[in-house]
């Protein structure tokens, strides 16, 4: 019985069922397929994916088994409830406070905080930890 050359599985035939790698010399070798460390997304997409839907896709990463064990993404999932939780309030209390002449304000508002979403998408999926003032303190503390 010969042993595979490269991790040392027993073989049957021209290649190893473990490795892939060609036992006979005179056998093309195999294809090195990058190996998967762990199951589900990198770390990064799983991050960005949290502001995604704002505070529900937040909860939902808190509760999904292999991501709410990990630090930096339950930092930015609790980061991301607490900024939706920011932006209605700030957003009921516009339009309360405001009269009907002054909504402009809340149009641009709403377009600082939508801004503030796509940089935090961004920022995150590129491996870039941003912590925004007082929340990213509390999802600090949370995570």
């Amino acid at each position: 019985m010969a042993f595979c050359p490269s991790c040392g599985a027993a073989v049957e035939g021209r290649y190893c069922a473990k490795c892939g790698t060609a036992v006979d010399a005179a056998a093309t070798p195999a294809v090195n397929l990058p190996a998967v460390s762990a199951p589900g997304l990198p770390e990064n997409t799983a991050a960005a994916l949290c502001y995604l839907l704002g505070w529900v896709t937040g909860i939902i990463f808190l509760i999904l088994e292999p991501y709410n064990k990990n630090k930096l993404i339950r930092f930015h999932a609790f980061q991301s409830i607490f900024l939706g939780v920011a932006v209605m309030v700030v957003w009921w209390a516009l339009r309360i406070m405001l009269p009907w002449g002054v909504w402009y304000v809340i149009t641009l508002v709403d377009l600082a905080f939508f801004i503030l979403w796509i940089y935090m998408l961004i920022q995150t999926y590129q491996g870039k930890k941003v912590v925004l003032p007082v929340i990213g303190d509390l999802a600090a503390k949370q995570a």
